[in-house]
């Protein structure tokens, strides 16, 4: 729904330009206003002119449509209690993108919905959250054993939407925005793959949980028990690393002769999580100690690991990264020609290029008509 009104428009402004970082007469100068004149715009005491908003988006590196369009409800309450911009101004600007894009998507494709997740009560205790991560492993279809393959496609079964995209490393690890059915996430494709799958383990949580709108900056780095984040993150570890699957695991390994180092190899390869999260597992589960966890965090695999332990390698939300069924649905609307390849490639947040795109037919004179 577009916002029409000069207030609303100018707060709008102002709080792009509070996110970019430019004080009023900064904004002004880049695009051609007196001081004066945008301070009016932006207490919606003067409107501003299409040319003027072009200008303005541009210097503030929005887009047009943040300004004349409603945002999702998650973001409307997020943004009642917390001024944006203020942990990760990147991330925040692209999963706002994110979710207008999806939800731009759902409306304008009929072939496909996102279902309503299925709520998890929040964990008040660690060990809830190690109830509540068997529960979300259940909603997944698997059991306390098995690893997760494939956790974009499986999040998306549960409504949940996994994009990645190298936002570098200043940015935060992660944002999720529940939407009014399903909801999406951002992973900071700049990470390394095990740390991208616990940040969207850790999204999930919030997702299940009934988190409208979470910016994580840096994942698992806090100790204090009673914190709610500390609980996410064990859910989240929960999550990758069940207390069974892992621990069975690691007896077997102990049993067959394997040093610290090649077990611990051999157990983030298969459950395909990084070091510093198998060892924070590992010591949590009581598997080892505490100069063990410390030493696991060292290892690195090698290509030597790779070749004399069989291992598989897999480089999962390798960024640019976006979710099949998203993509699925932007193609049929370009099949249908609902959207034009420019729209198309804005969708793909510019992992597609126009070359990629299927070429469509030809169609007959008759058909002239039809738009007509």
């Amino acid at each position: 729904m577009a916002t029409a009104d000069p207030v609303s428009l100018g707060r709008r402004i102002a709080a792009a330009r509070d996110r970019a970082g430019l004080t009023q007469a900064a904004l002004a100068s880049a695009v051609g206003l007196e001081r004066s004149a945008l301070a009016k715009i932006e207490n919606g005491m003067r409107r501003v002119s299409a040319i003027e908003l072009a200008r303005i988006a541009e210097a503030v590196d929005e887009r047009i449509e943040w300004f004349v369009r409603e945002p999702p409800p998650a973001l409307v309450s997020y943004r009642n209690i917390r001024e944006p911009g203020v942990a990760s101004p990147t991330i925040e600007r692209v999963v706002e993108r994110v979710a207008r894009n999806t939800e731009f998507v759902l409306k304008e494709d009929g072939q496909w919905q996102l279902p309503t997740p299925s709520e998890i009560n929040r964990p008040d205790t660690v060990q809830d959250a190690e109830e509540r991560a068997l529960r979300a492993r259940a909603l997944l279809g698997l059991d306390d054993v098995a690893p997760i393959r494939d956790m974009s496609a499986s999040v998306s079964r549960l409504g949940l939407l996994a994009f990645s995209l190298d936002l570098g490393p200043d940015a935060a690890d992660a944002a999720s925005i529940l939407l009014a059915r399903g909801g999406v996430a951002v992973i900071n494709g700049h990470l390394r793959v095990g740390r991208r799958r616990l940040a969207l383990a850790h999204e999930l949580g919030h997702y299940l949980f009934a988190d409208s709108y979470t910016v994580d900056w840096r994942i698992a780095e806090q100790d204090d028990d009673a914190a709610w984040e500390t609980r996410l993150d064990r859910f989240a570890r929960a999550v990758l690393l069940p207390r069974k699957g892992l621990g069975d695991m690691w007896i077997e390994l102990q049993k067959q002769g394997d040093d610290l180092r090649t077990a611990a190899v051999k157990a983030g390869s298969f459950f395909r999580t990084d070091m510093s999260t198998l060892a924070r597992r590992l010591w949590e589960l009581r598997h080892v100690s505490q100069d063990e966890a410390r030493f696991i965090r060292t290892v690195r695999t090698t290509k030597a690991d790779i070749v004399e332990f069989d291992l598989v390698v897999h480089d999962e939300l390798a960024p640019p990264f976006l979710p099949r069924p998203y993509e699925e649905a932007v193609l049929r609307l370009y099949r249908n020609e609902i959207v034009s390849p420019a729209r198309v490639i804005d969708l793909l947040l510019g992992a597609w290029e126009e070359q990629d795109l299927p070429e469509l037919p030809r169609l007959p004179e008759s058909a002239v008509w039809k738009f007509v």
